[in-house]
C-alpha cells in the first residue's frame, strides 16, 4: 500500500473520530432523534439521484437501515445525550468488534480464534474499569445504550456479510434513504412536535455545519473512500485502520470539548484498545509467528 493511500485511510479514521466530536456539539443544536433523521435524509439527498441501487436485495437494504440507522444511531445518539461524552463513546462503540466475533460463531458457527477471546476478556476488563468511573457526567444508561448501539451495529454486520462485493457508497447512501421518516416519527413521538420544530426554528450554523459533517464527511467521504480503498487491497488490509477512530475520538473529544479521563478510564482505554488489537489483528499475528522460517 502507498503512502497516498495510507495517509487517506488515515484520514478516515480521523474523519470518524472527530465526528463524535460533531455528534455532541449536533444533539446540543437538536433533539437526538431528530438529528439522527436529518444525518441521514442529507446522506442520501441528492446522491441517491445519481448513484445507481446497488445489486442488492431489498430486504437487505431495509434490514441494514433499520439496524444501523434507526436502532443503532437512535441508541448511540441518546446514550450521548444522557450520559457518555465523545471520547469514550468512540471508544465503546467499538465492542461492534466483539459483539460481531460472538455473533458470527453463534449464526454462522466460526468459531473465534483463542487469541480473539483473550481480547474480549481483556476489553470487557477495560469496560468494567470504565464502568467504575460513574459521575455525573457518566451515567451506567448512557453505558447501556453506547453498548447497545456497538450490538446494533454488529447485528447489520451480520447483514453486510450477506450483502456480498458492491460499491460501499452506493449502498450506503441507499441504505441511509431508509432511516429517515421512521426516525422523524419516532421524534415527534418521543420528543415532541414543539420541542422539534423549535430546533429547527432556530438553526445556527452550529447544527447546520454538524448536519453537514456527519451526513457528507463521514458517509460520503469516509464510506466513499473505505470502500474503494476495500476493493483495491483488501479488507484484511484496510480493516485494521478503523483502530485508530477511537484514538482520534479521544484525543479530539480532550482538545476540542475539553473532555478529561483520569487515570481509571485511561487505564480503562487501554485495555479496551488491547482488546481490539487482540481480536481484529491477533489471529494473523498468531499465524505469521507459525510460519516456519525458511533460509
Amino acid at each position: 500500500m502507498g503512502l497516498i493511500d495510507i495517509a487517506l485511510l488515515v484520514l478516515v479514521a480521523a474523519v470518524w473520530g472527530f465526528n463524535f466530536v460533531v455528534i455532541k456539539i449536533g444533539i446540543e443544536n437538536f433533539p437526538p432523534i431528530l438529528f439522527s433523521a436529518l444525518r441521514f435524509l442529507f446522506a442520501a439527498l441528492p446522491l441517491v439521484f445519481f448513484l445507481p441501487r446497488p445489486a442488492v436485495p431489498l430486504r437487505l437494504i431495509l434490514g441494514i437501515g433499520l439496524i444501523l440507522g434507526v436502532v443503532k444511531f437512535s441508541l448511540l445518539f441518546i446514550g450521548m445525550d444522557i450520559g457518555i461524552s465523545a471520547g469514550l463513546a468512540s471508544l465503546l462503540l467499538q465492542s461492534q468488534a466483539f459483539f460481531t466475533v460472538i455473533l458470527a460463531a453463534s449464526i454462522y458457527g466460526e468459531r473465534p480464534r483463542p487469541v480473539q477471546i483473550a481480547g474480549i476478556v481483556v476489553a470487557l476488563g477495560g469496560m468494567a474499569a470504565i464502568a467504575t468511573t460513574v459521575d455525573a457526567g457518566f451515567t451506567y444508561t448512557g453505558l447501556a445504550l453506547v453498548l447497545a448501539a456497538g450490538l446494533s451495529w454488529a447485528v447489520s454486520n451480520i447483514l453486510m456479510k450477506k450483502v456480498g462485493k458492491v460499491d460501499m457508497l452506493a449502498l450506503m447512501v441507499w441504505v441511509s434513504l431508509v432511516p429517515p421518516i421512521p426516525l422523524a416519527i419516532i421524534s415527534l413521538l418521543t420528543e415532541g412536535w414543539d420541542r422539534d420544530m423549535a430546533a429547527l426554528a432556530s438553526l445556527s450554523w452550529e447544527g447546520i455545519g454538524a448536519v453537514a459533517y456527519i451526513a457528507y464527511a463521514t458517509t460520503v467521504f469516509g464510506f466513499g473512500v473505505w470502500g474503494y480503498m476495500i476493493r483495491k487491497h483488501g479488507v484484511s488490509t484496510v480493516a485494521p485502520f478503523s483502530l485508530l477512530v477511537p484514538v482520534f475520538g479521544m484525543s479530539s473529544s480532550a482538545l476540542v470539548l475539553g473532555e478529561s479521563f483520569g487515570n481509571a478510564r485511561l487505564a480503562g482505554a487501554a485495555l479496551v484498545v488491547c482488546g481490539l488489537v487482540l481480536t481484529a489483528l491477533g489471529p494473523r499475528i498468531v499465524d505469521r509467528m507459525r510460519r516456519p522460517v525458511t533460509a
